[in-house]
């Protein structure tokens, strides 16, 4: 098993230099300074790209992931009923074979790494995650029920942001939705 906590610190520094690469900065302090502030344009830049290596993590240590997707990256906050709560900066739906306990550890291990790494770099201790992470299994997509139901939005269409190579990997082909939206073909 890998060390989760310095798999975090890795992800967390190729993030903070891609961000940079993309805003022309080359200082890491002057990129965390714009996080800490809030800055839009660093923080989309920055969430985007770390939801992306999450994905790739979660799928290099766990063979029955398929699909990883990015939701409404761009909302922070989330209003019901006249209150507004923090959400957490990267969503994501993981489509797996199966639903387990191994893989919710996980992803509760990896957020545990990354708000560490995270507050460290911004210099904050109020955050308590990172990722929200909801998994969505074959029987869901096929169904467009749960989680799954959400590839086949009119309204909200999650971003793929990381799948498994190989169509025959676990049976990609097998497994088709059976409501009246159609899947998204490959290519």
């Amino acid at each position: 098993m890998t060390d989760v906590g310095s798999s975090a610190k890795t992800l967390l520094a190729e993030t903070l230099d891609f961000c940079g690469r993309q805003m022309g900065i080359d200082d890491r302090e002057t990129i965390a300074d714009h996080l800490r502030q809030g800055n839009s344009s660093a923080c989309n830049i920055f969430f985007s790209r770390l939801g992306k290596l999450v994905a790739e993590y979660l799928g290099t240590l766990d063979e029955d992931v398929r699909a990883v997707y990015l939701c409404d990256l761009l909302t922070t906050k989330d209003v019901r009923f006249g209150e507004t709560r923090q959400v957490s900066p990267v969503r994501l739906i993981v489509w797996t074979r199966r639903k387990t306990a191994a893989l919710n550890s996980l992803v509760a291990a990896i957020d545990r790494a990354l708000v560490q790494g995270y507050a460290d770099l911004i210099r904050t201790h109020q955050l308590t995650h990172l990722l929200d992470a909801q998994m969505m299994d074959d029987s869901e997509v096929k169904s467009g029920s749960g989680y799954g139901g959400f590839l086949f939005s009119l309204n909200l269409t999650p971003t793929q942001i990381w799948k498994r190579e190989g169509r025959d990997a676990h049976g990609l082909d097998q497994v088709a939705p059976t409501h009246q939206l159609s899947a998204p073909t490959e290519e």
